[in-house]
């Protein structure tokens, strides 16, 4: 008799995931071409030990790397990132599971925010929890949140760059986030909320970050299979009481806004959104496919940027060029929105002589001599 369909589901979804990052990390050499320190053998070293910082918030817990074995091949170190929840712990769970009989690394981050009290107790639990399925290393990791764009956005923010310096510490190829279907039609609608563009209402890609680093083995799963795995196994899980605060817009939509359109429009509203995801990232891909060839094509010998061929570029196109070339020049892009665009498209499609435009970044972009001049003020 094999595992319960949720636990096949989700070690399924895993095992695949596991495949593509042994395909591409034997396709770069293996560690050295992964910038993964190694020893002479080839093998990688074991992780420094690092305990909470002194000075300051940040800091971190770890369990020591048991180091390599003499005759062992060397293999990739895959991470998950689990902050105790039934999606990252049946996460953690399928990754210990799957590591065991490829040749990967298994490993676990849990990422304290510091905004409850006794979350250092919780990521303690998490640390031993994740040590009793044979992850290792194992580490908990404390980051101070701040308030820039909102509790959401600090908190995503402070988590992801603790991630990236933990997958750095210990030369991970790969961190595998728990984020489910339903995470994505949430994110697909808070998207459409802000009255974003296609991107935005691509949601969350199957691969991000650095080099694909992040992984999210379970978009095409729902919350309640990843649920259902943790009760099965007899995992415990820890229901994070952000996650029913109404204060928290996501929570809002997850426990209000989603079930009243699926009261309105019928069941299938989560798996419709997760498909208009993946229709809409297809889309932009190509658009900025397109936009990056046409950016060559617009630029003079100088490199500069020329209004009369700009304008003659759908404005999805141009509109992409002229944001790639702001980031460029140092506007921060999670600060650029599509109100700072449509200023900047007005420059070339809406020309009346107006001033400079100033961005985020100490940014300005003004049009001067049939050029369009983006630089920093």
């Amino acid at each position: 008799m094999g595992p319960h369909p949720a636990v096949a589901a989700i070690r399924l979804a895993v095992r695949r995931v596991l495949h593509d990052v042994l395909t591409e990390f034997h396709r770069h050499g293996g560690p050295g071409g992964l910038d993964r320190p190694a020893d002479e053998a080839g093998r990688p070293t074991p992780a420094a030990v690092s305990r909470y910082a002194e000075a300051g918030p940040a800091g971190s817990t770890l369990l020591p790397e048991r180091p390599a074995l003499p005759d062992r091949p060397a293999a990739p170190l895959v991470l998950v990132a689990c902050s105790g929840g039934a999606d990252s712990m049946a996460l953690a769970s399928a990754l210990a599971f799957e590591a065991r009989k490829l040749d990967v690394r298994a490993g676990g981050i849990t990422v304290d925010h510091n905004l409850q009290p006794g979350s250092g107790l919780r990521a303690a639990e998490v640390v031993t929890r994740l040590a009793a399925m044979d992850l290792d290393p194992v580490e908990a990791v404390a980051v101070h949140v701040g308030r820039e764009g909102g509790p959401e956005a600090a908190a995503r923010d402070a988590r992801y760059a603790a991630l990236d310096a933990a997958a750095e510490r210990h030369g991970a190829a790969a961190v595998l986030l728990g984020h489910t279907r339903d995470d994505q039609a949430e994110t697909v609608l808070l998207g459409l909320a802000r009255g974003s563009g296609i991107r935005s209402l691509s949601g969350m890609a199957a691969a991000s970050g650095p080099a694909g680093r992040y992984r999210r083995p379970f978009l095409q799963l729902d919350r309640q299979t990843a649920r259902k795995a943790c009760l099965v196994q007899s995992i415990p899980v820890w229901d994070d009481p952000h996650n029913i605060d109404p204060a928290y817009t996501r929570s809002r939509l997850r426990h209000e806004g989603l079930p009243a359109l699926e009261k309105a429009l019928g069941k299938g509203v989560v798996e419709a959104l997760a498909r208009t995801a993946q229709l809409s990232r297809d889309d932009a891909d190509a658009l900025d496919t397109w936009a990056a060839e046409a950016e060559l094509a617009v630029r003079d010998e100088t490199g500069g940027l020329e209004c009369a061929k700009l304008y003659v570029l759908p404005p999805a196109v141009r509109r992409r060029v002229l944001r790639r070339a702001v980031i460029e020049a140092g506007a921060p892009a999670g600060s650029l929105f599509a109100r700072h665009l449509e200023e900047v498209d007005r420059l070339i499609t809406g020309w009346r002589g107006q001033r400079a435009i100033n961005l985020p970044g100490r940014v300005e972009a003004r049009r001067q001599g049939g050029r369009l001049v983006i630089r920093q003020s």
